[in-house]
């Protein structure tokens, strides 16, 4: 198992026209064995219901290799977004990515 905490920080908007981009990334990581992921939201301003789809996608594979996706840096709407879907209760949402990488430490 990688013990090794892999970031990755989607850009402006994860919609319909960029989540297949976040998609093959997150895919890649797994498939390579990661089972630390923190999604850093600090240059994200949107994620539509494709981003969230992926992001649960994403969340059950690390989960069934004994690994977590864990979120940060959301901006309020994204946040609010997250909440509505109830994406809040199945994802560790943190403020910052330094708070995210520690919470694996734990």
């Amino acid at each position: 198992m990688d013990q090794q905490i892999w970031i990755i920080a989607p850009q402006g908007r994860v919609d319909a026209a960029s989540a297949p981009g976040l998609e093959a990334e997150l895919k890649q990581r797994i498939a390579a064995g990661a089972t630390r992921i923190v999604v850093d939201f600090s240059a994200t301003r949107y994620i539509s219901s494709n981003g969230l789809r992926v992001l649960l996608v994403a969340l059950k594979a690390t989960q069934c290799r004994d690994g977590a996706l864990k979120l940060c840096a959301l901006a309020p709407r994204l946040r609010e977004i997250l909440a509505l879907a109830g994406f809040d209760r199945l994802f560790e949402i943190f403020d910052t990515r330094a708070q995210a990488e520690q919470s694996f430490e734990k």
